[in-house]
This record gives C-alpha cells, sequence and structure tokens, in this order.
C-alpha cells in the first residue's frame, strides 16, 4: 500500500517514523510520501510538494500514485474539510470530517455540545461583539479565561489574571489580531486544578484510549504569559491515573462520541481531550482532532 501523510512538524516526524514500521508497507513496492515533511521526514518518506488548501491537487496525487490511505496530521486541512473531499473520491483517510472537526476548530461549538451531553466544563458565555464579551467579564470575574472561538494555532487563548488584561485580550480579538478565528469569542470561568491531556482512538462507536499527556503552554519562565502552541510536553502523564482516566472515558468522552454520532457528525480520528483536573473531577477544557 502507499500512504500518503500530510503535514510538516514534529507531530508529523513522529507519524512517518511509525508508518514506516507499519505492516502497511511491508513490501518493497509500497511507498510512504509526506506533504510538505521536513528534513527529518525525508529520512522515512519521499517528501512531495502539495498545497493541502487545494483539495483537487491533491486528489490528483492520490490517483496517481495510487495511495491507499491519507493521513492528515494539521488541524486546519481537516476544519477545512480535506478528509471530505477525499472520501468523496474513493480514499480511505485518517482524520474527521468537516463537520466532526469543528470540535477543535470552534470553542463555541464544543462548549454547546458539552451543555447539551451533560459534559462537565467550565461555564461561559459566546459573543459576537466586543460590548458583549466586555459584559462577560463582569459575569465571571478575575481571573477568567478569553479565546478566540476559531483556530489560532494554540495562541488564541489568555488566562488573564487582571481586569486589564482580560479587556486588552478582549480588544485583540475583536480588533482581528486573530483574523477569521476572532469573528467570534468565547469568555469561561477560570477552572483551578492541574492541566493534562488524554487521547483516544474512535471510528465513531468504539473508543480506544491511546495515552496521556502533560504540556507546558505559557511562554515565560514560571508558567507566565501568553499561551503557545507548546513549550515542551511529556508522556504518559502521571497525574492522570487509572481511576481518573476511566472517568474520563465515561464522562467526557464517551458522550462526545455518542452525541456526535446522534446528531449526524460522527466522529473518526484521534480525539485529544484538554483536561482541568478540578476538586470535582475532571473538566474539559477544550477538544483537538490531532495527535498533540
Amino acid at each position: 500500500m502507499n500512504i500518503l501523510l500530510l503535514g510538516s512538524g514534529g507531530r508529523e516526524h513522529a507519524l512517518a517514523w511509525k508508518l514506516a514500521q507499519s505492516r502497511l508497507l511491508a513490501n518493497p513496492q509500497d511507498k510512504l510520501y509526506a506533504a510538505p515533511g521536513n528534513p527529518g521526514i525525508a529520512e522515512q518518506a519521499e517528501l512531495v510538494s502539495l498545497d493541502a488548501t487545494d483539495h483537487g491537487t491533491v486528489i490528483a496525487f492520490c490517483e496517481s500514485h495510487r495511495i491507499g490511505l491519507v493521513v492528515i496530521g494539521p488541524e486546519a486541512p481537516l476544519v477545512d474539510g480535506l478528509a471530505d473531499s477525499l472520501r468523496g473520491a474513493g480514499f480511505s483517510v485518517f482524520g474527521p470530517s468537516r463537520a466532526a472537526a469543528q470540535l477543535e476548530g470552534s470553542k463555541g461549538f464544543t462548549k454547546d455540545l458539552c451543555e447539551r451531553a451533560g459534559i462537565p466544563t467550565g461555564a461561559y458565555q459566546r459573543a459576537t461583539r466586543e460590548a458583549d464579551a466586555m459584559a462577560a467579564l463582569d459575569r465571571f470575574g478575575i481571573p477568567v479565561v478569553i479565546k478566540a472561538d476559531g483556530l489560532a494555532a494554540g495562541k488564541g487563548v489568555t488566562v488573564a489574571m487582571t481586569r486589564d488584561e482580560a479587556e486588552a485580550a478582549v480588544r485583540d480579538i475583536f480588533e482581528g489580531k486573530f483574523g477569521e478565528a476572532g469573528a467570534e469569542a468565547v469568555i469561561e470561568e477560570f477552572l483551578e486544578g492541574e492541566e493534562a491531556s488524554f487521547f483516544a482512538l474512535t471510528d465513531g462507536s468504539t473508543i480506544v484510549p491511546f495515552g496521556t499527556a502533560q504540556d507546558h503552554k505559557r511562554v515565560g519562565e514560571g508558567d507566565t504569559g501568553p499561551n503557545t502552541g507548546g513549550m515542551g510536553a511529556y508522556s504518559p502523564a502521571p497525574v492522570l491515573t487509572s481511576l481518573l482516566r476511566g472517568e474520563v472515558i465515561e464522562k467526557i468522552i464517551a458522550p462526545t462520541v455518542q452525541t456526535m454520532a446522534r446528531e449526524g457528525t460522527p466522529y473518526s480520528g484521534v480525539l485529544y481531550a484538554g483536561l482541568m483536573l478540578t476538586r470535582e473531577g475532571p473538566k474539559l477544557i477544550e477538544y483537538n482532532c490531532r495527535f498533540g
């Protein structure tokens, strides 16, 4: 089988390393392609130049190179519906549909789903106007969490410890710092506890726990400053004990998968839950539709 891996980061390097060991690539004629890849990935795969936003070009490559499986690493092509286009052309894809990828593509979508499914999460308010977001700050007080609704490369979240910081974060969103991702803001209750991540694989019904991790996102020393795409991480996360992992599956992952399927947008791929381990138990902060 020929496999196409889309992406260029450390995440895709790890995927390429593991895919190269797969029985799917056991025959000499089997090939692993990566687009665009990076120098590290080049040790495992043949690099090709493809624009993931040009679905027609990706499909044409898959047809001409007899691709049997496409693995989409980054979130942006998933939210853009590349998996839908490839499946529509008859290709097998690892990754959720555009509709299901809204779990990462819209923080407000995920919070609304949590409310419908009874998934434990912090209180929140969605706002499409700066004035409404500022008013929400009064409701939640300080500290408070301000998020751009859409994809912002891990940089659209501010945990504001002062009112000035909170108001500045709101202005950043509505003054266009995050582009289309800032068309809406989500103001959230500040949750106290330790943060950790839980990963699961699902085909839309069956759930397979895949591991845990703990990352450290803030840019400054001593866990200060704005969040980034990630300053460092380790796995597994000892804080997520066997008991807590069971609770996360029962109260967060399973209701999510079941609700998505029931509402006609089944989720297939990896589901990455960002969690806060509070005194009341694990609560969902947000979902990502990718491996880290």
